[in-house]
């Protein structure tokens, strides 16, 4: 039977039952799209990687034997829409089925769901055969309650996969997390390693990319991409991970260093987020080269990596799809703020948010924290819709993909779902900053200081959060210390604070 198959951009599985034999009858489609590339402003290196990797995956395929159809940004036939794509396909080449696999963003299940409805030809839907759970797994298993709590959920993961089990109901060490022992600042005496760099030659796609008038933002070399783009880079770098950053992971993994923007990160999460790694081939390839250095590696350091990935990665897949689309709606705290203008550029006084934004506009990458607790904590602290928030995190990053970015932004970052992902907001003030960075050494700012001049805004902003929100928060028993403080300062102490943080509100491209 003639049949067309469609792959999308991150579904590039080499692994996938699909690729297992060569059916002369099948044809594969992977096709670059304005309507992919123009939902959100993108930064330059996500455009370019993802079309970089799918070209390179066709092509790699084609050389085993399996046909391919593989649309280009600028080629004439290309209709730059899925459906409009497939029906024009269907029709050329007289298909006579159509099968595509699950798509992990809601709005292409939709529109790849109402598109099959129409069909005049037999189709069927097939498992990405990547995620350790099904779509509505969690959903199941948190039946019946209010919160989702990651940690019954990831030491449920661990006993089904047995994954750094001692026995079926014992983990390995006697605890189940150690990340207590993994929230260290950098220690300056301990030597990071050299990242891996691929040098990628991509001025080709780059030139498209500009002729056709995509609008993006950010930075790009485009002589040396180093972002893994194959599933050979992408095993490299999970080598180089495990032999040369392992060891430091877990105890700096919450640090931010100016000079370090990877310190011990993996820089696996492009390549997981469009299948070129299987999540549980990353997890045995670390847990295996732990065993074999248990004198030189610490469980901490493997332990806080492995939640990461069958934590955290599939926890919130699973809440995304069980609560999308109303998800994408939720705004607890009922911020209506604009997104400051220098998360666009990265000029701002406030040195935190200039590193942080800059490195993300350089190299279209920054860790959980630097996510979390700067460009994601002052956002919320300065009332900025979750809108806002989630359109620059699903342009900004390469590895931002909506299951996996709107969940973590909308949820974990500004709390905008109400605490069904997090049991607390996560925002910090200038002493977190000065804690777990090197920012504030050279700051236009002053740490220390909560109003006045060149006083830090995070301070202030802090205290005016928890203010305003004290009909919403001042119950919740992780945050009860905080409301604790606020009652013991004195009303003229706080109303400075509280003017201060106006003042910045009011002036906030300025800051």
């Amino acid at each position: 039977m003639k049949t067309l198959r469609l792959l999308l951009g991150d579904q590039l599985n080499h692994a996938h039952s699909w690729f297992q034999t060569v059916d002369n009858e099948v044809t594969y489609v992977l096709m670059e799209v304005f309507q992919e590339t123009n939902y959100v402003t993108h930064h330059i290196q996500k455009v370019v990687a993802f079309f970089a990797a799918m070209r390179n995956f066709a092509q790699e395929k084609q050389v085993k034997g399996h046909q391919f159809i593989y649309l280009k940004l600028d080629d004439q036939d290309n209709l730059q829409d899925i459906p409009a794509n497939l029906n024009a396909l269907i029709e050329k080449y007289h298909f006579v089925a159509f099968e595509y696999q699950l798509p992990d963003e809601y709005r292409l299940d939709v529109q790849l769901s109402e598109f099959c409805k129409k069909l005049k030809i037999p189709y069927q839907s097939y498992d990405s055969e990547h995620f350790l759970t099904s779509r509505y797994e969690m959903r199941d298993f948190f039946k019946g309650k209010k919160t989702y709590l990651m940690e019954s959920f990831y030491r449920s993961m661990r006993k089904k996969y047995n994954i750094l089990m001692e026995n079926p109901t014992e983990p390995v060490g006697g605890k189940w997390n150690f990340d207590a022992e993994n929230r260290k600042k950098f220690d300056k005496k301990v030597n990071v390693p050299v990242p891996l760099n691929f040098k990628n030659e991509v001025k080709e796609i780059f030139e498209m990319i500009e002729k056709t008038q995509v609008k993006t933002i950010g930075n790009i070399d485009v002589a040396n991409f180093d972002w893994s783009l194959t599933r050979a880079q992408s095993l490299a770098l999970l080598d180089f991970f495990v032999n040369h950053c392992l060891h430091y992971f877990g105890t700096y993994q919450d640090a931010m260093e100016t000079n370090f923007p990877y310190l011990f990160h993996s820089r696996l999460s492009f390549a997981l987020n469009i299948k070129l790694l299987n999540p549980l081939e990353v997890v045995n390839a670390a847990i295996s080269h732990w065993e074999k250095h248990q004198d030189k590696i610490d469980i901490s350091q493997v332990e806080g990596f492995v939640r990461q990935i069958i934590g955290w990665r599939e926890f919130m897949r699973g809440a995304y799809w069980a609560n999308m689309p109303n998800y994408a709606t939720l705004n607890f705290f009922e911020h209506q703020n604009p997104l400051p203008e220098f998360y666009w550029t990265g000029k701002t006084k406030m040195n935190c948010l200039k590193h942080a934004i800059g490195q993300s506009l350089d190299l279209a990458y920054a860790h959980h924290i630097q996510r979390l607790m700067v460009t994601g904590s002052f956002a919320n602290l300065a009332g900025v819709h979750p809108d806002y928030v989630d359109e620059w995190y699903l342009g900004i990053y390469i590895d931002a993909i909506e299951w996996v970015e709107i969940t973590n932004t909308r949820g974990m970052s500004q709390f905008a779902d109400g605490g069904l992902v997090a049991t607390k907001p996560y925002v910090g003030s200038a002493n977190y900053m000065h804690k777990m960075t090197n920012y504030c050494a050279k700051c236009h700012y002053n740490k220390d200081l909560r109003y006045g001049e060149k006083a830090c805004p995070f301070n202030s902003l802090y205290w005016h959060f928890y203010h305003r929100h004290r009909a919403k928060l001042e119950k919740n028993p992780r945050i009860g210390m905080m409301y604790v403080m606020l009652n013991k300062m004195e009303t003229a102490e706080l109303d400075k604070i509280l003017a201060q943080a106006e003042a910045y509100l009011e002036k906030i491209n300025e800051l």
